[in-house]
């Protein structure tokens, strides 16, 4: 079945483009919509009146999103709150249906299977992810079956469990995990939901960077933190942040800075060296990639930002958990690589004491 203009596929990385859906190309590179995002046709200026509107959630700004809202639970508008503590604004992406903020990119996603009929959808997660996809494809009456980790959280695990869906759970490292999903969708022609390659998922995240406008009157801050595992929230910002930069709607792109895990960095070892990015941190298990399969993507972003990403080791994550823990913010450990990167950042001249930012607070404690 031809798919409908919206969704037709291209390449990031050569001229190939497909108007069937498939998970990757032919070259081995992740894919994209083919069509611009914004389906603003071009306007400029202030943003419509109509996105004054929130109550539809994330799904206000279906303007940038390929698809109708199919499969919701009513996502999206997150707090975005202070934090004088940290001189900072927290988005508190913790506070989604099911506790992280990859149901942006499960909601869209599992729209899209809904709209091309797919009734079952292969997933592989540390935990998140995996929960979010479950989660949305019941709700959708779509079977789901989830690759974890065999060490994975048990509350992660019974998250999915109970939603139906099937675990498989596989040991050894976060990429045989990915191997072995990978393997089960080429073998049985599943179709892949995968937070990292499916582009669903990153028009999905891309409203993290609309909402942050939208909430703070269409300006843009000046720097936005996100933990960078596979890059699905940092990649997505970039791109919502693309949109309205290129819709006329917010005057300057933010600095893009990144917070990776220690010993599992390949960004800031790119950026930085190998020894910036070595170490240990098994505390930030949510983003423990060590080969992000949009990696160029990535590294792309932060130079159209003038941005960065730096490693955290595990004491750094501990200790700002706790502090985080102790002002009201019950995250999961994976995301207080956000926070506590802003200090590193600070430390380094990249923030500057005036500069205002944003930080994504992306997972809940709840399921620790």
């Amino acid at each position: 079945m031809s798919l409908p203009p919206a969704l037709e596929l291209a390449c990031s990385a050569c001229d190939e483009t497909y108007d069937e859906w498939t998970w990757q190309c032919d070259c081995g590179a992740p894919l994209d919509f083919a069509s611009p995002s914004c389906a603003h046709g071009g306007r400029s200026g202030e943003p419509p009146a109509s996105w004054a509107d929130t109550r539809a959630g994330l799904w206000s700004f279906r303007d940038f999103l390929p698809v109708d809202p199919r499969v919701t639970l009513g996502e999206g508008l997150t707090p975005l709150v202070d934090a004088p503590e940290w001189d900072a604004a927290f988005k508190l992406e913790y506070v989604f249906p099911t506790g992280s903020f990859k149901d942006r990119g499960a909601t869209v996603t599992l729209s899209v299977a809904a709209e091309l009929g797919v009734d079952r959808v292969v997933e592989d997660s540390s935990g998140n992810a995996g929960a979010a996809i479950a989660t949305y494809a019941a709700r959708a009456g779509i079977d789901a079956e989830i690759y974890v980790p065999d060490a994975v959280k048990p509350a992660k695990r019974r998250a999915i469990e109970r939603t139906g869906a099937t675990v498989v759970p596989i040991a050894g490292t976060r990429e045989d995990v990915t191997d072995a999903c990978v393997r089960a969708v080429e073998s049985d022609d599943a179709w892949y939901a995968s937070h990292a390659w499916n582009p669903a998922f990153f028009a999905g995240t891309a409203t993290f960077a609309h909402e942050v406008c939208a909430q703070r009157d269409w300006t843009a801050p000046d720097a936005v933190v996100t933990p960078l595992g596979h890059g699905t929230l940092f990649l997505g910002a970039y791109r919502g942040f693309r949109d309205l930069y290129d819709a006329g709607w917010i005057e300057s792109m933010p600095r893009l800075l990144g917070a990776q895990a220690a010993g599992a960095a390949p960004i800031a070892a790119e950026r930085h060296g190998e020894a910036a990015a070595a170490g240990a941190n098994d505390v930030a298990d949510g983003i423990q990639i060590r080969e992000p399969v949009r990696k160029s993507q990535i590294l792309a972003a932060i130079d159209d930002t003038d941005g960065d990403a730096v490693a955290l080791a595990s004491e750094a994550v501990e200790r700002e958990l706790d502090a985080l823990h102790r002002r009201g913010f019950y995250v999961e450990p994976t995301c207080a690589v956000a926070p506590a990167a802003l200090e590193v950042y600070r430390e380094r001249g990249v923030v500057a004491p005036d500069d205002d930012v944003v930080v994504a607070l992306t997972g809940s404690g709840l399921k620790t």
